[in-house]
């Protein structure tokens, strides 16, 4: 019997061997598939039950071992939408079912893998090279907030994103203590200041009404406040329907601290223009109505909140800070806005950004290390628009292997577990397959003498069953 078990041993020993080729022949195939998962073999030896003194070395039988989670080198492909997964964790991703385009509908199934050549295809979805659909849930682009709990197969549509009207504009500058106008004059104390009794028209008073003003600069008026006051900056902001103005500030001194009572204060008026070719009555100019005073530190001390609310005016047309849609000049808190020495005379506005926009279209899609989808629109506006789905598994290597580099959950990976964990995402980048092809030529050297081997344990037994024959005859 022991030839004959040699026989079959030398048997099991060709199929194991053969089949540790294969698994190398599919390694050696797939050695450039993106997020390939290459297939090793283990063997294990097959002992009958016999008495201790009489035990064999038996025969063998392979088996398939998983390198799903050993990660592959990541590779750069300059686009946006791909991404690859640095560290544990599996792409969420669904097949379609049937039809075609925007009527395509889906298995419904969660499926996994490590291939992130995502690309659009013609309806918005986001496609892998294999045909998988990328999952997640679109996020709400005003808040920011995830719509949903349940991934769906995504898709990114060519919408217009709406305008925002301006509500704040943050403004951060330095005034001069002594503001160089066409009129100062340092050797004629106050030649600074706003001067409504002996410059205006009579009746008029550009001072804030909070201090007696009517808080307008009328065209008759105008050549004289531009002489009396300096140059704050402008910004163009939005109406409701992306209709975009720009907004000149002009700043006067009204009063001095150093002046004594009823002065108590260095005491600013914040002007908006409404019509610079203003003649007669027409208004050129509005005060923002409301005091701005500085300490003797130059710190801004009034209005408390630090926020300044523009005058509602209409500029080429265009209503800006009404009831409706009010603008706030920001100044945080006071902190960005202050009153310290500057040998120009001028003021430094350092920044002055507004929160409105116009409408856009998207221009751009990428993926973000947290895993968002992000889009960059026509009018600069920067979004999030849905984040992808992830998950990983306590046993990752029991997945269950399908085509395309895909993979399915069983009993033995145990269930997904949400989210990248520690991992990150880097776009524009595709995970290669973890294929050694110097590893493979060497498993397949081995396993080639193996296999010789075994087929002369065969060609052995049969001479020996051969000679067994012989003493018959």
């Amino acid at each position: 019997m022991g030839v004959f078990s040699a026989l079959t041993t030398a048997v099991s020993g060709l199929q194991a061997q053969s089949y540790a080729l294969e698994n190398i022949s599919g390694n050696i195939a797939n050695s450039r598939t993106a997020g390939f998962k290459r297939v090793d073999t283990t063997f294990s030896d097959l002992i009958p039950d016999s008495a201790l003194n009489r035990q064999i070395a038996g025969s063998v039988a392979a088996y398939s071992q998983a390198t799903t989670t050993i990660q592959g080198d990541l590779s750069a492909t300059k686009i946006d939408t791909n991404a690859a997964i640095n560290g544990d964790g599996f792409f969420v991703v669904d097949q379609r079912q049937s039809g075609l385009g925007s009527n395509t509908t889906f298995s419904n199934s969660n499926l996994y893998t490590r291939r992130g050549d995502f690309d659009f295809d013609a309806n918005g979805y986001l496609v892998n090279g294999a045909g998988y659909f990328l999952k997640g849930q679109k996020i709400d682009t005003v808040t920011g907030q995830v719509i949903g709990s349940d991934p769906q197969v995504l898709r990114i549509t060519q919408e217009q994103y709406p305008a925002k009207a301006t509500t704040s504009i943050e403004y951060s500058a330095n005034i001069p203590a002594y503001p160089a106008t066409t009129r100062s004059d340092k050797t004629i104390p106050g030649s600074e200041l706003l001067q409504p009794a002996a410059s205006y028209t009579a009746g008029s008073d550009p001072h804030s009404t909070t201090t007696g003003g009517n808080g307008v600069v009328i065209g008759t008026d105008l050549t004289n406040f531009l002489a009396q006051s300096i140059q704050g900056g402008s910004a163009t902001v939005y109406d409701s329907l992306g209709k975009a103005t720009s907004v000149d500030l002009r700043w006067a001194k009204v009063s001095n601290a150093a002046a004594g009572p009823p002065a108590v204060a260095d005491t600013w008026n914040l002007f908006v223009a409404e019509n610079t070719s203003a003649t007669g009555a027409t208004v050129a100019y509005r005060n923002a109505n409301v005091d701005v005073t500085f300490d003797t530190a130059g710190k801004m001390t009034l209005p408390a909140s630090g926020n300044i609310l523009l005058p509602t005016m209409t500029i080429a047309g265009t209503t800006i800070s009404s009831a409706a849609n009010p603008i706030n000049l920001t100044t945080n808190g006071g902190a960005s806005l202050t009153q310290n020495g500057d040998v120009s005379g001028e003021i430094n506005a350092r920044s002055i950004r507004q929160d409105g926009y116009t409408a856009g279209t998207l221009d751009r899609v990428s993926i973000s290390a947290a895993g968002q989808v992000v889009g960059t629109f026509s009018n600069g506006q920067v979004k999030a628009l849905a984040q992808i789905a992830t998950a990983r598994f306590n046993a990752g290597n029991a997945l269950k292997r399908l085509d395309g580099g895909a993979f399915a959950e069983t009993i033995e990976s145990g269930a997904p577990i949400v989210g990248l964990g520690t991992s990150t995402l880097i776009g524009g980048n595709v995970e290669q397959s973890n294929t050694d092809i110097a590893d493979e030529f060497s498993k397949m050297i081995v396993t080639q003498q193996a296999y010789s081997a075994n087929t002369k344990v065969i060609t052995t037994a049969q001479d020996m069953l051969r000679d067994v024959f012989a003493i018959i005859r």
